[in-house]
């Protein structure tokens, strides 16, 4: 089918669209594609850059806790790069901060821990007045009563334009096909094993856009 007004997707599942439509067919297949779930690259524009040069291409970050898009950034024409994309700017609504470990903020250029206010911020965890506390905090930048901050563990710099970007973790929490995955809790699924010792579990992308989780173990003998 053509002439989609919109189609949301991951970069994953993009790497699979792109191989699985001709290069031909691709124009004027969809007037926006809106991808997020994972950090997404320019190299993994390309193919769409070049055969659906009309399309509009939305970069859209956002945790779960905060409604999950907050974030956004339109890929410019004619503008091209390496590595990861910005993040872009908060929409309506919403506020960002950079924030240093003392919840200063941080310069431009300087790294710090993305928080989100506003709007879309969650009530918390059901059941879990533990974390909830902990990764919802009071915001002090509202006047606003009650008014709290989503902590997301998600390491940013603000670029010299304004945009955000985004660096990485904070924790072991790795991205994987649009999936939130705690590397610590596979290895404790790998350690429950009576023969295994010890275990590391890592992202590894042996081959570009193929990511995938890699344990490695040690037996107990």
């Amino acid at each position: 089918d053509g002439g989609h007004s919109l189609v949301k997707i991951t970069p994953a599942h993009l790497e699979i669209l792109k191989h699985s439509l001709p290069a031909q067919n691709i124009e004027g297949r969809t007037y926006a594609l809106v991808v997020g779930g994972e950090a997404l690259t320019w190299q993994g524009l390309d193919h769409w850059r070049q055969h659906a040069p009309l399309t509009r291409i939305i970069n859209e970050y956002g945790p779960t806790e905060t409604v999950v898009g907050c974030c956004v950034y339109e890929v410019p024409t004619g503008v091209s790069g390496s590595g990861g994309l910005p993040i872009g700017r908060p929409i309506a609504n919403t506020q960002l901060y950079i924030l240093d470990e003392e919840k200063r903020p941080v310069p431009i250029g300087v790294r710090g821990e993305l928080h989100i206010g506003g709007a879309g911020v969650a009530r918390g965890y059901l059941n879990n007045p533990e974390q909830t506390a902990e990764k919802f905090i009071p915001d002090p930048f509202s006047d606003d009563p009650g008014a709290r901050l989503y902590v997301t563990g998600d390491l940013t710099r603000y670029l010299p334009d304004g945009q955000i970007d985004y660096l990485g973790r904070t924790d072991d929490q790795v991205k994987l096909r649009g999936y939130r995955i705690e590397l610590a809790e596979v290895e404790a699924a790998l350690e429950g094993h009576q023969h295994v010792r010890e275990s590391v579990v890592v992202l590894r992308e042996d081959v570009p856009g193929d990511k995938r989780l890699v344990g490695y173990v040690v037996p107990d003998s």
